[in-house]
């Protein structure tokens, strides 16, 4: 079969396989996957697809066999979620963390940044300027202004005031 030969092949068949597979399936992706995918298979043995005789019948079964491999796929993977559900839930942020992040909210977004850049992520006061293309002294000043801000939103007793 020539290219041209599959290529009319394809544009005739393909829409009449994806709407037999999805009959199947029930899954107009899944369908247009595993048609598709048995149209691959069919191109890479191409010099002797017409020798079968008959070749929508061909790219159809092995588009239904693709379709039930990979519902069998899901099908063990849910099994085995269901029996083996995940151990470790992840715990909720923890009430510190909730006013950091509110306390961090309140910043101007560069002082925020550099605070973030530097105490959560880890990097110099050299790898934020050379990241955000700001000057070092612009993000120390930063750097400053934004603990500053923090600690007197987070003090004991800006706390105590804020509850009164």
């Amino acid at each position: 079969m020539t290219e041209e030969e599959f290529d009319a092949f394809y544009a005739a068949s393909f829409p009449r396989l994806v709407g037999q597979l999805y009959a199947l399936t029930g899954d107009h992706g899944e369908a247009q996957d595993v048609v598709q995918e048995a149209f691959v298979r069919a191109w890479d043995r191409r010099a002797s697809f017409l020798a079968d005789g008959a070749p929508e019948a061909w790219i159809r079964t092995v588009a239904m066999r693709l379709a039930v491999s990979r519902w069998r796929r899901t099908r063990k993977w849910l099994d085995l979620v269901r029996r083996n559900p995940p151990q470790d839930r992840v715990a909720g942020p923890s009430p510190e963390h909730t006013v950091l992040v509110e306390a961090l909210r309140t910043l101007p977004e560069p002082q925020r940044q550099a605070i973030v850049l530097h105490h959560l992520c880890d990097l110099s006061v050299d790898q934020i300027a050379a990241e955000t293309g700001t000057p070092t002294g612009t993000i120390k000043a930063r750097l400053a202004r934004g603990r500053a801000s923090l600690a007197r939103q987070l003090a004991p007793e800006a706390k105590e005031e804020a509850r009164a």
